[in-house]
């Protein structure tokens, strides 16, 4: 029988660790199992189309010292173009891909390989399937309208969405540019695939049938009536915020942006709310999806930063969900919560994309954007 020098065995070591990697069984690893790996890599670069990853930052090494992580915050919109520019230079910089606009995410960089799914083994059977595949969702984010309660103590000023198009509401509705931030095309995008939805809300609104004037549908109809009525684009979804909820305003505009960001109502000086009311909605519920890289750099450390996005055993989450257990965002963990501050899920109205579908028509929709600009 043959003696294994120590060297010899490390060596075994090595090859038996590297075949893991290789051959997935590093997916089924629990955060115990990576943490020595990932603290032997040091590092792990995020990107986020959040400005909340410094939070996750600050508890992530607090929580796993030796590890470096770097978050980048940067839009989805900005994240797409990145990795499609890197993928072609043939460069990984990211480890980890926290991202929504998933229409475009899942057809021009998980179909082509830019990035991969991975679902953590602890929290796989507390995520329902459609949160599951193709990619993780963390959690379900919004695109809404939203108005101040400050100044409309009574509830939202339209209980429709065609009231946007009336004098009333001429230069008073803001919105980030669509052809600058996707979750805003996909929510243009929808209003045309409501198109029948839409319809029966002119009826209701105007009394009358409604007249296309060679527009496709209802949804287009609406989008060129909204841009003829001195539609306000902006750059932030901050600039809206800051238009529609600053206190002591007498005659607010109302604008789309995302339900969340009630959140900063207390330290921002807003008073945001969600106009639930609106029909036939108040604009659309998306998911914010968590992948890999296609080659990870730091492959361990990437699954133990989302395992630890997807919160602890806590009742709410831990420090890893914390910055996203907010009123206005829909955690996908079945025993988790809802936040007590937001509407229920059940009864919040606004529209669940479909992203394959959106994306059938998505570039058709930003082409007449485009021309009403």
């Amino acid at each position: 029988m043959k003696r294994l020098t120590a060297t010899r065995l490390g060596a075994i070591g090595i090859l038996l660790s590297t075949a893991a990697l290789a051959d997935g069984h590093i997916d089924n690893m629990t955060p115990q199992d990576l943490l020595p790996r990932a603290q032997e890599e040091g590092a792990v670069v995020v990107y986020s189309f959040t400005s909340r990853i410094g939070r996750v930052e600050a508890a992530f090494e607090e929580a796993y010292p030796g590890i470096d992580l770097q978050g980048f915050d940067i839009s989805s919109t900005e994240q797409i173009a990145r990795l499609k520019a890197e993928a072609q230079a043939g460069v990984t910089n990211a480890d980890v891909i926290y991202i929504s606009d998933t229409p475009v995410v899942l057809t021009e960089l998980l179909e082509t390989g830019i990035i991969a799914p991975y679902v953590p083994p602890r929290v796989a059977d507390r995520v329902p399937e459609e949160y599951r595949s193709p990619l993780l969702a963390q959690r379900l984010s919004t695109k809404v309208l939203m108005y101040n309660e400050e100044s409309n103590p009574d509830g939202a000023p339209i209980d429709n969405l065609w009231a946007l198009t009336t004098d009333d509401w001429r230069g008073r509705v803001v919105m980030v540019d669509p052809l600058q931030r996707g979750d805003y095309l996909d929510l243009m995008t929808e209003i045309v695939l409501r198109a029948d939805e839409m319809t029966t809300a002119y009826e209701a609104h105007f009394g009358q049938a409604i007249d296309l004037d060679g527009a496709a549908n209802a949804g287009e109809r609406f989008i060129i009536d909204l841009f003829a009525n001195d539609l306000i684009l902006v750059g932030s979804t901050d600039d809206v915020n800051v238009a529609v909820g600053a206190i002591g305003q007498d005659n607010p505009p109302v604008g789309f942006t995302s339900y969340s960001d009630r959140r900063d109502n207390a330290d921002e000086g807003w008073a945001l709310q969600v106009a639930n009311s609106v029909v036939p909605a108040p604009g659309i519920i998306f998911p914010a999806v968590l992948a890999l890289a296609s080659e990870p750099q730091n492959p361990a450390a990437a699954r133990l930063v989302i395992d630890f996005l997807m919160g602890d055993e806590t009742e709410t989450g831990g420090p890893g969900l914390a910055p996203f257990y907010v009123a206005g965002d829909y955690v996908t963990r079945t025993d988790i919560p809802p936040h007590p501050d937001a509407v229920p899920l059940d009864d919040f109205t606004a529209w669940r994309i479909a992203p394959a579908e959106t994306a059938t028509i998505r570039a058709d929709v930003g082409d007449l954007v485009l021309t009403l600009q």
